[in-house]
């Protein structure tokens, strides 16, 4: 009988010790900052329409900072965006699909509590930007938004 116990015991750490690193490691994919980064792209394009823009919508906040979200919402109210183009994007135009389809985000560099990453947008057209993020509620926040260009 202590044999088929310690037999059973065993078997179930096995078991518990393959299915515990799951989660473990699927919360720390969603707490990337390069799958955050490229997670928000992917829904910010897909829901910058005609009909309405991004930065309206209260789903902005599961992916920028509340203050940057204030911030930008009273400079377009001031008269559009800053420089004239997208603040995210860095661009005025821009083909949605092609873009939609090429996110390419690199891992972050960390600098202190901020992260940064890299990231390339489009492939005929490319554009690239580097955001910034700083954890905020247990999830990564973008809190800057610049581009990759030299200065003018």
């Amino acid at each position: 009988m202590n044999k088929r116990l310690f037999v059973a015991f065993v078997a179930w750490l096995m078991l518990a010790a393959t299915l515990l690193p799951m989660p473990v490691l699927a919360a720390g994919k969603a707490n990337d900052p390069a799958a955050q980064t490229r997670a928000f792209y992917a829904w910010f394009i897909g829901h910058d329409t005609d009909a309405g823009y991004p930065l309206a919508s209260p789903d902005i906040y599961r992916y920028v900072a509340k203050e940057t979200v204030d911030r930008l919402r009273e400079d377009y109210r001031r008269g559009g965006p800053p420089g004239g183009v997208d603040y995210f994007l860095k661009v005025q135009d821009y083909d949605t699909r092609d873009w939609l389809a090429h996110i390419v985000t690199q891992p972050a560099i960390m600098l202190g509590t901020v992260a940064v990453v890299p990231v390339m947008l489009g492939s005929t057209d490319k554009v690239g930007v580097l955001v910034f993020l700083q954890r905020s509620g247990g999830s990564w926040k973008i809190i800057k938004v610049d581009d990759t260009r030299g200065y003018p």
